[in-house]
């Protein structure tokens, strides 16, 4: 990653990723690549909120405190809860984890959580306006990244839950008000103490790896202590430094899914030493912005934007199959032995996605035949449409039966634009994946000159035995 590498955890502003109509802005590339190049490099980015979102965060956290202060000692039986991945669409109201020395108070849309003894539950206050601000801020965020990746705008809508959710739909999508350590919640005897490598006492939660299966998690607390394992494999305080109106943002298993694993999940983890001394311990708000059960995690959306596709991510998955299912770290956060590679913006000012992809080795590698398809759609996109938009040209494309009949037609429907755009002569006008290898060769050595003499091994697989096809053959 060198030359492009972050000194430090990228900060961008939510006002500067909310998207427009029209061209991006200048400030909306720079804080999109920001937050791309941090996501990739730390697996995290702080958000800077608005003054009034991040009063009413406070408000939330302060009152979070409280509920929590006033709570048993040790919760009734039916309160202690382990994560059950059969209810992760479910759970709402208060549980505690004493082994994990962890209480929660997940409130969820839809969903109203009754006390054993049928009593109404009080939250905490200001939770539904929380959970709004936060869903919005995280669909912002979302966006963003499938702008960095080339998807179209909204790629993600279709997995979404409904906004506003419909007459009795329960949301997907949940905001945990979380609460560590609390020196009165007897749970302290079930944590575990680590060393670190500089040899300094630290506790962690017992179970030291942690991940959402989230798209994307928003994470604000009122004392640092979350960890997030780097691209290097190093764990590294991502909160430790906060401003009053910034909250950490980290992707998660379903995002990492959905992109065909070009976005890697963040592995995280919670410090709770030196927490005794704080009559509150550690409180946490954490929205985890959910893909709906009844979907499916697909890579369509990659695939329609040029992006390579690797066998394990080829079918799509159902989201509530996806969720019950255990994910081995081992193969998720492999990270010492994967590679970077970074892309930086073009002449246009246009961006190509920075990808980051685990150890491929166990992986089939894509056909020459495919490598050539994706490569005509990448040059379509990057070269011929910048082309197109200097002309002021619209680019319509002819069937590939129609266009051959075109070819030497002076007065064909595409003979102009053909003409002003400067398209290959004997080379059918239609989408480059749609074209015959060898017409497809001859497209990329127009816009790519040199590109065949780089690619000579690859095409000879194509069709072997025969050289490859150059410009001077059509």
């Amino acid at each position: 990653m060198a030359g492009n590498d972050l000194p430090s955890l990228g900060r961008v502003k939510l006002s500067d990723l909310i998207p427009s109509e029209g061209l991006p802005s200048d400030s909306y590339k720079l804080s999109v690549t920001t937050l791309s190049q941090s996501l990739a490099q730390y697996s995290a980015a702080i958000v800077q909120l608005p003054p009034t979102d991040a009063a009413l965060l406070r408000s939330c956290m302060e009152s979070a405190r409280l509920y929590f202060h006033q709570r048993s000692s040790y919760p009734s039986a039916d309160m202690i809860h382990t994560k059950d991945s059969r209810e992760w669409c479910k759970t709402s109201g208060y549980y505690a984890d004493p082994q994990l020395w962890q209480e929660t108070y997940d409130f969820r849309p839809g969903l109203t959580q009754v006390e054993p003894n049928n009593e109404m539950e009080f939250p905490p206050a200001g939770l539904e306006d929380a959970f709004a601000l936060l869903g919005k801020a995280a669909r912002d965020i979302l966006d963003a990244i499938s702008f960095y990746l080339n998807l179209r705008s909204s790629a993600f809508t279709e997995v979404l839950d409904n906004v506003p959710l419909r007459n009795r739909e329960i949301s997907s999508s949940v905001l945990s008000v979380c609460c560590h350590a609390r020196p009165s919640f007897q749970g302290a005897q079930h944590h575990n103490l680590t060393t670190q490598e500089d040899g300094q006492l630290i506790m962690f939660t017992e179970h030291e790896h942690q991940f959402d299966k989230s798209l994307i998690s928003l994470c604000k607390s009122d004392k640092a202590g979350l960890h997030i394992k780097d691209f290097h494999g190093n764990w590294a305080l991502v909160d430790g430094d906060l401003g009053p109106q910034e909250a950490i943002v980290y992707p998660g298993l379903a995002l990492h899914q959905a992109t065909a694993g070009y976005i890697s999940p963040a592995l995280h983890r919670i410090d709770i030493s030196n927490l005794q001394s704080h009559m509150f311990g550690r409180c946490s708000l954490a929205f985890k912005l959910m893909p709906k059960s009844m979907a499916s995690l697909n890579c369509s959306e990659m695939r329609a934007a040029g992006h390579g596709v690797e066998a394990q991510f080829q079918l799509p998955v159902p989201v509530d199959d996806f969720m019950q299912r255990s994910h081995s770290t081992d193969q998720l956060f492999n990270r010492h032995n994967c590679p970077s590679s970074n892309c930086p913006s073009s002449q246009d000012g246009s961006l190509k996605p920075l990808i980051r992809k685990k150890n491929n080795s166990r992986c089939k590698p894509l056909p020459p035949s495919k490598r050539l398809r994706l490569e005509a759609q990448r040059v379509l996109k990057e070269r011929v449409q910048e082309i197109a938009d200097k002309k002021g040209i619209k680019l319509r494309f002819c069937t590939l039966k129609d266009c051959e009949s075109h070819i030497h037609t002076l007065g064909s429907p595409c003979a102009k634009i053909r003409m002003e755009i400067g398209w290959p002569a004997g080379v059918p006008f239609v989408h480059p994946h749609d074209l015959p290898n060898k017409a497809k060769i001859g497209f990329l050595e127009t816009y790519e000159p040199g590109w065949t003499a780089t690619h000579d091994m690859e095409l000879s697989l194509i069709d072997p035995g025969h050289p490859p096809q150059h410009p001077a053959d059509f």
